[in-house]
């Protein structure tokens, strides 16, 4: 239904299906994993009750910057997608668009962000420079570090910090947990995105995470995941919370031993599933989270 209604769009203009597809609003899986991690942050800033504003300008933020970001990241790998069977039909790399209408659509995404960060407050809008830093510089990762997915990470995990700041004015030493928690989990996961196009990836000369792990990347993966509970766990007990919280963990902890027993061929697919897969952990920390502070 959600596809349906985005290629209703095309109505409005012949090209617009290429530029929905050009910032993956076809593919929403990435905004999942961008959003659940903000929404704890901004949960617990609030202490369960955030205000309406910041929830309507974080969750838009979310759907713009992570729409900017997929737009940088075929700008930059514009050359290596059409090498790839995963990546070669997409808008830019087919040449649906062009890399300067791409460029125009990204600086028109950050502009819209960055509107919505003036609403908050100066601290905020401060960090969000270092937002759109790091946003900008991943996608070129790849060619020079085996570690892009650490990069990634820090960009998945800065409206972290920004949703404390916007709530409360305040940056606690512990919403650093929260933010090194996000870092650590998105390797993970980024990882087995990784392993899927690991074969096109040695042939193009580009680097990742799953390059780099070799054979023990389903083991390091695993564990990766597990030091990234620790991180919620030592969290959660520094913001007070409790049962719920402990128990979406839980689940969250269960979705990664699925992914770790799945993936043991090592199949593409397969590793890309897996990578989808944890769109239902971060839902599991986010709803432990809501529940803690409703039931109390």
């Amino acid at each position: 239904m959600y596809i349906r209604l985005l290629q209703s769009l095309n109505r409005l203009h012949p090209r617009t299906w290429d530029f929905l597809q050009l910032m993956r609003m076809d593919k929403p899986i990435g905004i999942y994993l961008l959003l659940w991690p903000t929404l704890w942050a901004l949960w617990i800033a609030a202490e369960g009750v955030p205000s309406i504003k910041n929830l309507v300008i974080f969750v838009v933020g979310v759907v713009l910057m992570r729409a900017a970001g997929c737009v940088i990241n075929d700008y930059a790998d514009r050359n290596f997608d059409g090498h790839v069977s995963r990546t070669k039909a997409r808008p830019l790399a087919s040449g649906k668009v062009t890399a300067r209408e791409a460029l125009i659509l990204f600086a028109v995404l950050i502009a819209l962000s960055f509107a919505l960060v003036l609403l908050t407050n100066a601290t905020t809008v401060w960090l969000s420079f270092g937002a759109l830093g790091v946003a900008a510089l991943y996608p070129f990762m790849k060619r020079y570090t085996y570690y892009p997915q650490v990069v990634l990470g820090t960009a998945f995990s800065w409206g972290m910090p920004m949703a404390f700041t916007a709530e409360t004015g305040e940056l606690p030493a512990a919403a650093w947990l929260l933010l090194l928690a996000n870092v650590i989990w998105t390797v993970a996961y980024d990882t087995y995105y990784a392993m899927a196009d690991r074969e096109d990836d040695l042939k193009i000369g580009v680097k990742s995470t799953a390059i780099l792990f070799g054979d023990a990347d389903r083991v390091i993966i695993f564990g990766l995941q597990g030091l990234a509970l620790l991180c919620l766990l030592l969290a959660g007990a520094r913001f007070e919370l409790g049962l719920y919280f402990y128990l979406g963990l839980l689940v969250a902890a269960g979705c990664f031993a699925w992914e770790f027993h799945m993936t043991r061929q090592r199949e593409p697919m397969v590793c890309f599933q897996a990578f989808l897969h944890n769109h239902w952990a971060g839902l599991a920390i986010f709803v432990g989270i809501v529940l803690d502070y409703v039931l109390r």
